[in-house]
């Protein structure tokens, strides 16, 4: 069973970056497609971004478009979210998710993805 582990949330003013990582327990991370999702106090859980396992294409929700990038190196078993620009509505606690293996299409539902860490908290202060 595959564990994912995140690292790198923190406390931020507007403005700043973060880059927080995802560390994968297994050879089989390069096998599967990997997502970002956060949750703010209050609200349900919510696709930020994908990767696919091959790093060929990625998608983004529309508020962080221009502003996040994700990314992964399958030799080290980690993924990555760099956040910049971050603004107070970014606070969330950030998961990190993978999917079955060898998945063809990039999906954004989070009953897609078998596979989530505990999560890394973000905050950012106006």
């Amino acid at each position: 069973q595959m564990r994912l582990v995140e690292s790198g949330g923190g406390l931020m003013q507007a403005g700043g970056s973060l880059r927080l990582s995802c560390r994968a327990s297994d050879y089989t991370f390069a096998t599967r497609n990997l997502a970002w999702f956060r949750q703010a106090p209050g609200k349900e859980r919510e696709f930020v971004a994908a990767v696919t396992r091959d790093s060929g294409v990625s998608e983004y929700m529309d508020s962080v478009k221009g502003r996040f990038t994700v990314s992964r190196d399958n030799a080290k078993n980690t993924g990555y979210l760099q956040m910049n620009s971050l603004q107070p509505e970014d606070t969330a606690i950030y998961y990190c998710a993978a999917t079955h293996t060898f998945d063809l299409r990039l999906r954004t539902g989070k009953g897609d993805y078998s596979y989530w860490g505990q999560g890394t908290q973000v905050t950012v202060s106006s």
